[in-house]
């Protein structure tokens, strides 16, 4: 079952695997949080959000997601968190996965995670204050 859903004016830009356009390499991203690790999802159940495709592991996963797609979304559409605090899209690490004051992040690998979460707090408000600008400069509407 696919459903589609999306953000009416912003505009968007998702973190995808190649023309399957596929977000989170694949994984449910609701497991994050219900789960606590990475669950791989089916491709018999997605949804579009944002001009992305979500896989998820099962239809319970992908009504919470449907209900609210930004709770569940990672963070800076799935870049790496650190790299956008910098002003950068670099790709992300499922395996750097991390789930801090109910919000999903990613980073680029082990050792930028290390330096992400050295000054978490500092480094969402760089990501934060740098998103929309790349969202305007690379981002489709």
């Amino acid at each position: 079952m696919k459903t589609t859903i999306a953000s009416p004016t912003a505009p968007k830009l998702v973190n995808v695997a190649g023309a399957s356009n596929i977000a989170v390499n694949g994984y449910d991203p609701v497991a994050f949080f219900t789960d606590a690790k990475p669950v791989n999802g089916s491709p018999f159940i997605t949804a579009e959000f944002d001009g992305a495709t979500y896989l998820f592991a099962s239809e319970e996963h992908q009504k919470l997601f449907l209900k609210n797609p930004e709770q569940y979304a990672p963070q800076f559409g799935g870049f790496c968190a650190y790299g956008v605090g910098l002003d950068k899209l670099f790709p992300a690490d499922i395996g750097t996965w991390q789930v801090r004051d109910n919000k999903l992040y990613l980073n680029l690998n082990s050792d930028i995670l290390k330096a992400f979460n050295a000054d978490f707090d500092g480094n969402v408000g760089k990501a934060n204050k740098n998103w929309p600008g790349l969202l305007k400069q690379n981002g489709k509407t």
